[in-house]
């Protein structure tokens, strides 16, 4: 027999979802407010948001944001799951458990001292290599994929953790080779793991300022570096405009989730 939530938990459920939401509820309805001043209601009006699409700063650094963080999530994708599979299924080798460290390193170091690492190694390779010339992309890319790669690697290994050996060992009966038991089996059964990586090393590039911060050079500005200078001179109510898109950009991901997830479930019950 199921209980029902007492009044005291749902209470408490309550204040907490109205602590997390009800701010983002009040950003959202003052995009739309016409005074260029944040705390006085002027009425409504959609002006600053399309203030934000003429402001090129924003954009450019939108831009640039999506473009590392896409790039970047794709790599540490890729890199996480070769790591995955190294200590998944490959067993016990020399250097296994430094190899382990180091890939959960960047899990419990804290981002300032990961962003001073990598601009520190970034001066010294160019002075020794002339590479980089300066600091952007590249740069930027670089260390987001070395802090994602254990993020992703540690949600693939639990999934690989939990595979069902006995179809790579049928399809190896079978007469498939070692490649194509991997692409046509072992892949597809990591599928919603890497999906669940890669988009969480992309959360995690998207919305990074303090590494972005240690590796990129004038002209290379992200996303969250130009809200954050912005917001050090004074709340702007296009700052509340480009909060409310990327808002519902989250939301409309997540509502796709989950109806590809519903639709996927549907199919294996009905099969």
């Amino acid at each position: 027999m199921r209980q029902r939530p007492s009044l005291l938990l749902l209470t408490i459920l309550g204040y907490g979802y109205a602590f997390l939401y009800l701010p983002i509820a009040v950003l959202v309805i003052y995009s739309f407010n016409a005074s260029p001043r944040i705390a006085v209601w002027g009425g409504f009006s959609p002006r600053w948001y399309a203030a934000l699409f003429d402001d090129q700063q924003i954009i450019e650094a939108a831009m640039l944001s999506l473009k590392i963080a896409a790039f970047s999530a794709s790599m540490a994708t890729l890199l996480g799951l070769t790591a995955a599979l190294a200590l998944g299924r490959a067993g016990r080798f020399r250097g296994r458990a430094f190899f382990t460290f180091m890939l959960g390193a960047p899990l419990v170091v804290p981002d300032v001292i990961i962003g001073l690492a990598l601009l520190l190694f970034f001066v010294a390779l160019s002075r020794l290599l002339g590479w980089p010339a300066q600091r952007g992309f590249a740069t930027i890319s670089i260390a987001h994929v070395t802090l994602s790669v254990a993020y992703v690697a540690v949600i693939v290994r639990a999934r690989i953790g939990r595979l069902d050996s006995s179809l790579e060992e049928a399809a190896r009966d079978l007469g498939a080779t070692g490649w194509r038991v991997f692409r046509r089996v072992t892949l597809p059964l990591l599928a919603p793991a890497l999906l669940s990586g890669w988009l969480l090393a992309f959360t995690l590039s998207l919305d990074d300022l303090v590494i972005a911060s240690f590796t990129s050079g004038p002209g290379a500005s992200t996303l969250p570096m130009v809200i954050f200078s912005r917001v050090r001179l004074g709340l702007s109510p296009e700052v509340n405009a480009l909060a409310s898109l990327l808002i519902l950009f989250v939301m409309i991901a997540v509502i796709l989730s989950l109806v590809v997830g519903a639709r996927r479930r549907g199919r294996t019950s009905g099969s």
